[in-house]
């Protein structure tokens, strides 16, 4: 198995499902983002608004004047960042502050803005959502459908941007999982156990992301707070089928769960 890099989130936010209003102050997100990095982060992903059913709108203004002061001080350090952000004049702020990737929940999708990104030279993550355009919404969908969907999506948008001039070498798919599929489990399960198939079918980078999602919860019947445990359970299965990064809120948990799963495969080739 091949380590993935982990990227590490943090949510500089008021309503963030999980962890809303912790890390909302400059010295907060930047003390956060050390000590996931001191657990083993490669990247660290800045959230300037949330994503989840029902958050709050947050305006471009709002998203650059949260992300300001962060992305300037860990760029300086050389942190890889990270933005999770589909706004246009968010994402061209932080590419011009030194971010080394754009996450857009909505996959890049307005062609006008192709060339500008193509010049930013940051590698994109491409990410899918049955929703197309703004949060996630509770929805529930046909998993064979979405599987579908998926492969779909990502052979149309992966040949626009690569038609715009953006190598393909810039770019990261990320399927999408929890609400972002629907809100029912079956998608999300059915898309992680798929992880394999996506990779061969696309021949590029995928990032994945099950920490705390609403698939595992309904699955589990566990709170957020509770959902340490499942979370990490999808994180391996993710990094047993190839995935090349996991997007996760408890960095140690999983680097620990690497080691031991590595000592683990190593030590069968000398067992007995």
């Amino acid at each position: 198995m091949q380590r993935p890099s982990l990227v590490g989130i943090v949510n500089i936010t008021t309503d963030s499902f999980s962890d809303g209003n912790r890390f909302l102050t400059p010295q907060a997100a930047v003390t956060h983002a050390h000590r996931l990095r001191s657990e083993g982060a490669d990247i660290i992903e800045l959230g300037p608004a949330a994503s989840h059913p029902g958050s709050e709108k947050v305006t471009e203004t709002e998203e650059i004047g949260r992300l300001a002061d962060v992305i300037e001080q860990l760029v300086a350090e050389g942190v890889p960042v990270s933005v999770d952000s589909y706004r246009p004049a968010t994402q061209l702020f932080a590419a011009a502050r030194g971010a080394a990737y754009l996450n857009d929940i909505q996959g890049f999708g307005d062609p006008a803005r192709y060339p500008d990104l193509a010049d930013t030279g940051c590698r994109l993550v491409v990410m899918h959502s049955v929703q197309r355009h703004g949060p996630a919404t509770e929805v529930r969908t046909d998993p064979a459908q979405v599987c579908r969907g998926i492969e779909d999506f990502f052979a149309d948008r992966l040949t626009a941007l690569e038609a715009a001039g953006i190598g393909r070498d810039r770019l990261v798919i990320d399927p999408g999982l929890g609400y972002f599929l629907s809100s029912g489990p079956e998608p999300s399960l059915r898309t992680l156990a798929g992880l394999e198939r996506l990779k061969a079918r696309f021949d590029v980078p995928v990032l994945i992301s099950p920490s705390r999602k609403s698939f595992l919860r309904a699955l589990t019947g566990r709170s957020v707070s509770a959902i340490g445990p499942a979370t990490l359970a999808a994180e391996l299965y993710a990094a047993r089928s190839g995935a090349d990064y996991i997007r996760t809120h408890d960095v140690a948990a999983l680097r620990d769960a690497l080691t031991v799963f590595e000592a683990l495969e190593s030590a069968k080739e000398t067992a007995w």
